[in-house]
């Protein structure tokens, strides 16, 4: 049974948010077993609840669950992809509005788009409705209780306290988070990065120092259920073929299509017959002079051949697929995010082939119904670097940051280059169905809050780069999407017995 000192305080905590906990809520936090925290089971369920004003008794115990695990997606009778029309609706495409002057206005613009879209997020969020402006906050008397959205513009850390300087247009506060202050606000300023926006419920100490009581990021709600089709109908989702480099798995990628072309049979030939859609996340090609001593690994030293070899690649494909492909940071558009489609002068043949759609990243696109956000990762870098317990074989764990943050690329100024648009389109407004990563080379598969999180892995053995790096890549790997169900399998293509 729940500590009553500990319910009573996760009461006042739903009341103070600006909630309402239904009867069949209140017994099942009377309810808990000892060693969960009323008051914890609170804190997430809030922070799930999207745009609700009441708790109800699923809410809660939906937040003691941990994301669901991805259902396994197992062979069964389904639809000939060559029989179903393409559903495919671009949602967002940042091809046509990545123009910047790169100017002082330029940024202060996109900083304040940035600013303004993760506060209106917050802001449909019960518990952030409520929050004040900076300056408000700043004329509040002392010892008083206020909320305030700010962008981090600095994070120090200390022994048992962290710091975070936050802005807005128009003041600056200081708010110090300590374990002894709040825990939980204290454990979740661990994960802030600079240049992400929040909310914040703090004790004003004095001058512009705010002692922490509560911390709310943008995140994403809990993704309700929708209609789906019918008929099982599949994309496969791949990344970073690196067309062109001499450990490019070309006979691994060759089975992937001999595969989908009817080359198995049984089950998983049944699987291959209904995939309709084939979506690309990215490092179509290895590039040239992306890092030092590159020209070495090297098989295909022209920019326009590598271009060509993979446009030649996919054209084996089957003529029923749709091919969705965004670049990534090795390929031959700007480096800024968003990044523009491969232009054509580069490309060329893959314009020509009407079953290719090329767009920028990141991009979302409506398959079938189904909302894919595609992002190739290439902020996974900075994440890397930044937050503690974050590291290059964690991909699920950094697109989960993400999407609590609401931005693909939230710190600013790092290894990341983020072009200073009027409008800052790395912000998630809409929520996806299914996320689609890649840029780390490591296959991984899982869920947050119903949104599928697929991490496609590589098709490109481990380089000396990346060696140097500790980059250990788990090639030739696919994973194949369900769009009836969101159930999703990897598939293992560097296992010739695959196929038998």
């Amino acid at each position: 049974m729940a500590h009553e000192g500990r319910l009573r305080e996760a009461v006042l905590y739903a009341i103070n948010a600006g909630f309402q906990l239904c009867p069949d809520a209140l017994e099942f936090l009377r309810s808990l077993p000892g060693h969960l925290d009323p008051l914890e089971v609170v804190r997430k369920a809030i922070s799930a609840s999207g745009d609700k004003d009441f708790l109800g008794k699923d809410d809660l115990k939906r937040a003691i669950l941990p994301d669901r695990p991805v259902e396994v997606l197992k062979p069964k009778k389904a639809v000939s992809a060559s029989e179903v029309e393409a559903e495919v609706e671009v949602i967002l495409d940042p091809t046509k509005e990545v123009s910047s002057a790169g100017t002082v206005e330029g940024f202060l613009d996109y900083f304040r788009s940035r600013f303004e879209k993760l506060a209106a997020l917050l802001r449909k969020r019960m518990d952030a409705r409520d929050a004040v402006s900076i300056s408000l906050a700043l004329r509040s008397r002392p010892n008083s209780e206020v909320k305030l959205i700010g962008m981090v513009r600095e994070k120090r850390e200390g022994d048992d306290k962290i710091v975070l300087v936050l802005e807005d247009d128009g003041a600056s506060v200081t708010v110090l988070f300590t374990p002894r202050g709040d825990a939980a606000a204290y454990r979740e300023a661990v994960s802030v990065v600079p240049d992400q926006v929040v909310c914040v419920r703090a004790v004003k100490l004095q001058g512009d120092l705010f002692l922490a009581k509560g911390l709310a990021w943008p995140d994403i709600p809990l993704v309700e259920e929708k209609p789906r089709p019918a008929a099982p109908i599949y994309a496969l989702l791949i990344s970073d073929l690196h067309y062109g480099s001499r450990s490019f798995l070309r006979k691994p990628f060759e089975r992937l299509i001999s595969w989908l072309r009817g080359g198995s049979g049984g089950p998983l030939g049944e699987l291959a017959r209904a995939v309709k859609y084939v979506v690309v996340a990215g490092d179509l090609v290895e590039g040239i002079g992306v890092y030092p001593g590159q020209e070495k690994e090297l098989e295909v030293p022209d920019i326009y051949a590598q271009y060509e070899g993979v446009a030649s690649l996919l054209a084996k494909l089957p003529d029923w697929v749709e091919v969705i492909l965004v670049p990534g940071n090795h390929d031959a558009c700007r480096r800024a995010l968003p990044q523009p489609a491969v232009p054509k002068k580069y490309a060329g043949p893959l314009y020509e082939d009407d079953r290719f759609l090329v767009l920028g990243n990141p991009a979302l696109v409506s398959l079938h119904g189904t909302r894919f956000l595609i992002y190739h990762g290439n902020s996974f870098d900075d994440l890397a670097l930044t937050v503690p317990g974050l590291g290059f074989d964690q991909p699920l764990d950094m697109m989960r940051l993400v999407l609590r943050a609401r931005h693909l690329a939230p710190i600013y100024g790092l290894k990341t280059p983020i072009a200073p648009m009027p409008e800052d389109l790395l912000v998630v407004e809409e929520v996806p169905d299914v996320f689609h990563t890649g840029h780390v080379h490591v296959s991984a598969l899982g869920s947050y809050r119903g949104v599928l999180l697929v991490n496609s892995g590589c098709w490109q053995e481990q380089t000396d780069y990346q060696r140097s790096r500790g980059i250990k890549p788990t090639p030739g790997k696919a994973v194949l999407v369900d769009l009836s169900s969101l159930r999703a399998v990897e598939l293992d293509f560097t296992k010739p017995g695959l196929l038998a």
